[in-house]
């Protein structure tokens, strides 16, 4: 009895050993893969030129890291999902286009795609454009994604360069150029200067609209904002012709049958409409385009002047200037020497 007892014993205890060294092993199996896999992970990309890749819009670390290994930027898919999950700080990755660096390894690549440092590209609206041109060129944007939002009201967007992933929504881009007009729009009405003739942030974003319209030069803004500031003090009418142009066609230029470029007609400077200014009083119901910061900021801060009119150098053409005038015989004048230019001009 005392035999059993001990060879009982013994068997238990070589079962134990036995059970601990294959733990052991397991172990330094499970530790050798650890380092083998670390190593990978850190090791040097197989890329020797930098190469843009794109992550498209939902994919998975599963996609990705296969279309990493199609693309050579890495040796083996599991080593980027293994980096994906150590180094991803728990984020998804992020669809767009990534400048991957010669020699990248999974991990840089595997951070670089979380943290969502895509190549950024430029879409500009420029000062002045309505919002139907710049729909059209959000539409037109192919590395933007998504159906065309509903075009936002006139004079809501702000004109700038702005810089979108490749796959960002059109909406979404959208709703950022409106975001920043309202938000510019609020400080820059807070800053105002007293006593303006202009109730409403929006009244000034349609006096704005109107001032960048009426010139091509920047350093003009202000003061054609002066002029028009002045004018509704004083309840004089705006007579602009930009507001005709955009009652008759919401648009940035008439255009005869044949499509070519021509000027306002005398039916429709004397047609009565909401936003033909030589025959309303005070503002149009509404923007004619998306003014700019200069814009916005010159009709909330007009500089003094005694100027009441202002009329382009050349004929059809107001990037070149304007003449100002504060009384209406000097303004006749001017009016009576672009009158012989425009007269040469069709000679």
């Amino acid at each position: 009895m005392t035999r059993d007892k001990g060879r009982k014993g013994g068997d238990a205890l070589s079962a134990l050993w036995a059970l601990m060294s294959f733990a052991f092993m397991g172990l330094m199996a499970a530790f050798a893969a650890a380092l083998l896999a670390m190593t990978e992970i850190n090791r040097e990309g197989p890329s020797t030129e930098e190469k843009v890749f794109v992550v498209p819009l939902g994919a998975g670390a599963i996609q990705v890291a296969n279309l990493l290994h199609a693309d050579a930027l890495v040796r083996h898919p599991l080593a980027f999902r293994a980096a994906a999950i150590l180094y991803g700080r728990d984020r998804p990755l992020q669809a767009g286009e990534y400048a991957v660096q010669a020699g990248a390894s999974p991990r840089e690549i595997a951070q670089m795609i979380a943290s969502g440092d895509a190549l950024l590209h430029d879409l500009t609206i420029p000062e002045g454009w309505t919002t139907a041109t710049a729909m059209e060129r959000i539409a037109a944007a192919t590395f933007l994604t998504g159906d065309m939002p509903e075009t936002p009201p006139e004079g809501s967007i702000l004109p700038d360069t702005y810089h979108a992933p490749r796959g960002m929504t059109r909406a979404a881009l959208v709703q950022v150029m409106r975001d920043a007009h309202a938000a510019f729009l609020a400080e820059a009405w807070e800053g105002r200067a007293p006593d303006l003739p202009i109730r409403t942030p929006e009244e000034a974003v349609i006096l704005a609209s109107i001032v960048e319209k009426e010139t091509g030069i920047a350093s003009e803004r202000a003061e054609i904002a002066g002029v028009f500031v002045n004018r509704l003090r004083r309840g004089m009418r705006l007579e602009s012709d930009p507001t005709i142009i955009y009652g008759v066609c919401q648009c940035n230029r008439l255009r005869d049958a044949q499509g070519q470029p021509r000027g306002i007609r005398r039916s429709e400077l004397d047609r009565r409409t909401p936003y033909n200014t030589y025959q309303i009083d005070g503002l149009p119901p509404g923007p004619i385009a998306n003014p700019g910061r200069e814009a916005i900021l010159a009709v909330l801060n007009p500089p003094p002047t005694d100027n009441l009119f202002f009329v382009a150098l050349v004929p059809g053409d107001p990037s070149q200037g304007h003449v100002f005038s504060s009384s209406y015989a000097d303004h006749n004048a001017a009016v009576q020497r672009y009158r012989a230019l425009e007269a040469e001009a069709g000679d």
